[in-house]
Order: structure tokens, then C-alpha cells, then sequence
């Protein structure tokens, strides 16, 4: 059996992926927290930010996480194909729990249906990114494990669609989306620490593209896209800052007109 290093860059790339699940965290509450103060357009727009922001931190994390995988005795490469499916698993389960959140009327059923959905989605999501791996070998895994790995998805994704419901202040949003983090990366860790791989050695190419070569550049990508679409909603008026500006504009516009 080959011998697995999760951090073979060291604490890097643990307490980068944790950042990036954390931020992803924090833009999704934020997000859901906007959606539930609007109605019509305005509510769909930021539920689908809410969603893209946690799917992408989700998954950033997970592959962030796997540049420091590596095994004894074997190259590592992964299926290009598979591995943008686990992205689009990730954000069509969080798009599904979130528009479950925001627009379902009984909210105890929303949040149960939702969390359970996004829970198994988010645990999907890992083992679809799993089954993208190439090695010279087998992977199997510890079924016991396995089971863990799902219910702390299935409770971390009930407990951040229930922070959407219920938390409001920034500082509340921050401590949440810090818990959201160490959930998200616990799930993914016990889903890793589940993995035995039996490795044969060989001489031969393996199929797909290197961490470096792909999952990289499209980590950083998304990494982008999450600080961009921060700053964005950072800079974006809430509807209780909107509210006092429109109904100081017309008082503007008279006293101009006198």
C-alpha cells in the first residue's frame, strides 16, 4: 500500500483551503442575508451569488486541498471532465438548497430538505473529484469513514443554510462562515483520511493533466472570482442603506427646484 502525505507542501495548502472555504462561507451568508431582505429579480440574483460563492469556495477548497495529496510510489493526474462535473455537482446542490431556503414558506421543512440536499451534493461533489484521480493503482476506502465524511456535510450544509436564515450582523456572518470553514474542511479531511490506495507500480503515462497544469490555474481562478464578487458586494448598498438615499433624493431634487 502506498503511503499518503495530505500536506506535502506542509500547513500551506490545509490553511489556504480553509480560507477559501471560509470566504466562500461568509459571500454566501452575506448573499442570503440580502436575498431575504428583497423580492422578485432582485432575490433570485443574490440567491444564485449566495450559491456560485459556496459552491466555488467549496469546491476551491477541496482541490486547493488536494495539491498537497500525494502518494508513495506513484505520479498523480486527474480527469479533466470529471473534474469540472464535481464543480458544476457543487454548484447546481448549493444552487438547490439555497432557492429551497429562500423561497420555501415553511422554513423548518426548507432548511431540512435543503441541508440534506446540499449535504449529500457537497459529499458528491468530493467523491466525483475523487473518482477524477489518476494513479498507478487501486483507491478504495474506509466505509466507516465514508459515512462520517457525509453526515458532517449533511450538517455543516444545515447549519450555514440555517445561518442564512438566522444570522444578520457582519460580525455574526464572520464567526459563522469561520465555523462554515472548519466544517467544510473537516468533511473533506475524514472523506481523505477514508482513502487507502494499493499501488502497482508502472512505467507507463498516465491519463489526464497534473494538479499543476489544471487544477491550479482553475483554483486560482476561482480564488478570483470570490475576492472580486467580495469587494462587489462589499461596495453594494444593503436595502436598509438604500431605503434613507431614495427618500432623501426627492427631498433633493424640490430644494433644488425653489
Amino acid at each position: 500500500m502506498g503511503h499518503l502525505d495530505h500536506a506535502a507542501f506542509g500547513w500551506l495548502t490545509p490553511v489556504l483551503s480553509y480560507v477559501m472555504a471560509c470566504i466562500g462561507a461568509a459571500l454566501g451568508l452575506r448573499c442570503t442575508v440580502r436575498a431575504l431582505g428583497t423580492t422578485g429579480r432582485s432575490r433570485r440574483n443574490w440567491l444564485v451569488t449566495a450559491a456560485s460563492a459556496i459552491g466555488t469556495g467549496i469546491w476551491t477548497m477541496h482541490f486547493v486541498a488536494m495539491l498537497g495529496f500525494s502518494v508513495s510510489g506513484t505520479g498523480i493526474r486527474y480527469d479533466v471532465p470529471l473534474t469540472i462535473l464535481s464543480l458544476l455537482v457543487a454548484m447546481a446542490v448549493v444552487c438547490a438548497g439555497v432557492f429551497a431556503v429562500g423561497y420555501g414558506r415553511n422554513r423548518t421543512r426548507a432548511l431540512f430538505l435543503g441541508g440534506l440536499t446540499t449535504g449529500l451534493g457537497v459529499a458528491s461533489m468530493h467523491y466525483l473529484g475523487m473518482a477524477a484521480v489518476r494513479l498507478h493503482g487501486d483507491i478504495t476506502y474506509d466505509p466507516v469513514l465514508v459515512a462520517l465524511s457525509v453526515v458532517i456535510a449533511v450538517v455543516a450544509a444545515t447549519a450555514a443554510l440555517w445561518a442564512g436564515l438566522n444570522i444578520k450582523s457582519p460580525v455574526a456572518v464572520t464567526v459563522a462562515s469561520l465555523v462554515m470553514g472548519a466544517a467544510v474542511s473537516s468533511m473533506h479531511y475524514t472523506a481523505m483520511f477514508a482513502v487507502r490506495v494499493h499501488v502497482t507500480p508502472s512505467a507507463s503515462i498516465l491519463p489526464g493533466a497534473t494538479a499543476m497544469q489544471f487544477i491550479f490555474p482553475l483554483a486560482v481562478g476561482l480564488g478570483s472570482y470570490l475576492f472580486l464578487t467580495s469587494a462587489f458586494v462589499a461596495l453594494s448598498p444593503a436595502a436598509g442603506e438604500r431605503e434613507p438615499s431614495a427618500r432623501a433624493r426627492p427631498t433633493a431634487e424640490s430644494a433644488a427646484a425653489r
